[in-house]
């Protein structure tokens, strides 16, 4: 359970940093309620997550699977650039979550 928890905080930490860009820079009150909220739900549920996993995992793969999302979604919403040095950097860090989650068992 403790993975789903995991998974569930790095969508709310993408979530967070997309809304962030529609914030613009907390000038628009709407979308700044909606990024506070995201930031919070991210945080309670890598709280929730951390009851069971290490912290050396934990936080490494929420920080990881929220920047590979947000790699991912602003070149979608944003149009910005994939180029080849960042897919190749998404790749290391995917590399990482996968051998940080098996080292956790």
């Amino acid at each position: 359970m403790a993975w789903i928890y995991l998974l569930i905080a790095s969508l709310f930490e993408m979530l967070f940093a997309v809304t962030m860009k529609y914030a613009d820079g907390f000038s628009r009150v709407g979308w700044s309620i909606f990024t506070v909220a995201a930031g919070i739900a991210s945080l309670l549920f890598l709280t929730a997550a951390m009851k069971t996993l290490p912290v050396s995992v934990a936080y490494p793969a929420w920080t990881a699977v929220g920047s590979v999302g947000t790699v991912i979604l602003g070149a979608v919403l944003f149009n910005e650039p994939l180029t080849a040095m960042k897919i190749v950097c998404v790749g290391a860090i995917v590399a990482g979550i996968i051998g940080l989650r098996l080292q956790a068992g």
